[in-house]
């Protein structure tokens, strides 16, 4: 796969879901990025704004085996990954077969994933990290590609666990779902309440999704892009030097390397989606607030005071200057 053939494939892939999903541009073009780029993305919003209808979308316009998993406050580990059952052949011996759990599919949905308890939660840590599941001390290893899409309510705590921070962490990108404008408002009316619902037809596969990710990766990155990718993430450390005032006053802890990654990893798509074949600066600030919202953990103080951790990315932002 070439430039032209990535810019293609993603265009093709942005205008099938646009097809169904109204808007909500930038929360599409996150999504797909950090797919291509073989990471995860947490999609934090109000009820009924379509993020559920946009991961389905993006599964059927991909051709990707999907699955969905509605997190309960009952649902348990076994639920997610799969278990062994004892099984009783023609012979009359018995013996113990793995049993595959929903987990085992190219693209899975996590619905309302904060409404389930740490412990069922803790269950997708090993999948989203090393692509695989173990059960009873035997691993299994998860079809090519493999991505979580996971949703969850802002407004709604009664009934919700917050995610562990090492599983907010794993997620690639955090992006949230805004409320759609009144000209938007009115084309989902038009879409939705009428005899037939907008339908989509398939514009990649699972396949050409590891290609585009494999053509991203080898984008090359210049130093002083990097120095400015690692300064970004030192600078949300409030014992850093370069740190702001707001990131020493409210943030307990900063993000890990895990956010430089995905700083790096979604520029390197963007750059593509671009037509440039390098990554520039501008691309880092654009993935700067999907990368690392969800990587800096507010104190007590910031808690209290309600700070948004996007004001706190705008200063850094507008403080750490490249190099």
């Amino acid at each position: 796969m070439n430039t032209t053939e990535f810019r293609a494939a993603f265009s093709g892939i942005e205008d099938q879901v646009s097809k169904v999903i109204v808007g909500q541009q930038d929360v599409i073009r996150h999504v797909l990025i950090a797919v291509i780029a073989g990471g995860h993305a947490l999609l934090e919003g109000v009820p009924g704004l379509g993020k559920t209808m946009l991961i389905r979308t993006l599964a059927e316009v991909l051709d990707l085996q999907f699955s969905r998993i509605q997190f309960t406050p009952d649902l348990m580990p076994a639920d997610i990954v799969g278990t062994d059952i004892l099984e009783e052949s023609e012979d009359g011996r018995r013996a113990f077969r793995f049993q595959p759990g929903p987990v085992f599919a190219n693209l899975v949905l996590a619905d309302e994933i904060n409404r389930a308890t740490p412990k069922t939660q803790s269950a997708l840590l090993e999948a989203m990290q090393e692509r695989t599941v173990t059960v009873a001390q035997r691993t299994y290893p998860l079809a090519a590609p493999f991505f979580v899409l996971a949703t969850q309510n802002p407004i709604e705590m009664e009934g919700t666990y917050p995610l562990p921070e090492a599983q907010l962490d794993r997620f690639l990108f955090k992006v949230k779902v805004g409320f759609p404008s009144s000209a938007e408002l009115v084309e989902i009316l038009f879409r939705t309440t009428g005899v037939s619902l907008p339908g989509t037809t398939h514009a990649a596969d699972g396949p050409a999704i590891v290609a585009m990710g494999e053509l991203a990766r080898q984008v090359p990155v210049a130093s002083h892009v990097a120095d400015y990718a690692a300064g970004l993430i030192v600078a949300t450390h409030p014992e850093s030097a370069s740190a702001p005032p707001m990131v020493k006053q409210y943030v307990r802890y900063g993000a890990s390397p895990r956010g430089a990654q995905a700083l790096v990893l979604g520029a390197k798509v963007l750059a593509l989606v671009a037509g440039r074949v390098n990554v520039a600066l501008d691309d880092l600030r654009v993935m700067a607030p999907a990368a690392l919202r969800h990587r800096l953990l507010l104190n007590f103080e910031g808690q209290a005071e309600g700070i948004s951790t996007d004001a706190m990315i705008q200063e850094l932002l507008d403080t750490v200057q490249p190099l």
